[in-house]
């Protein structure tokens, strides 16, 4: 697990670090995303979460789903193009889900990826994504999470 400014950035997913998601590939092809624990922090307390349904296509940086906190409403950025296969019920019970568990059980949407060479090819991972959330928190000036 990498950290940065006390921010979790788990080095086997890959990341859209400007949208601030990520992204994990499972085994039967599908994608799961979800806000980055940096995206949480800036967000605070999630209080809402309203999912594209089942059948959905998504284009790559579209939304997902929007997600409110007391300081926030607004997207999250797909970042890959794809249809949704299935939103996260659990969540839609209990939003506060992605603040604690932004890694597991939190995820937000799996997708069913339209091209995913190409949709992911600008995507972080490992080393290149913990540097990238340090130059982004930095521009950002963000204290730490």
């Amino acid at each position: 697990m990498g950290t940065v400014r006390g921010c979790e950035i788990p080095e086997d997913l890959l990341y859209n670090v400007e949208n601030n998601v990520w992204l994990r590939k499972e085994d039967d092809g599908t994608v799961t995303i979800g806000m980055t624990s940096y995206a949480c922090a800036l967000a605070g307390q999630i209080v809402s979460y309203t999912p594209k349904g089942a059948g959905k296509d998504i284009k790559k940086d579209k939304s997902a789903a929007t997600v409110e906190s007391g300081k926030w409403v607004g997207p999250l950025k797909s970042p890959v193009s794809g249809t949704v296969v299935e939103s996260n019920e659990e969540v839609a019970k209990e939003p506060s889900l992605i603040n604690k568990d932004p890694y597991g059980s939190g995820w937000i949407s799996k997708l069913k990826p339209t091209d995913f060479d190409a949709d992911a090819a600008d995507l972080k991972t490992g080393a290149d994504a913990l540097a990238a959330f340090e130059e982004k928190m930095n521009a950002d000036g963000f204290g730490g999470c």
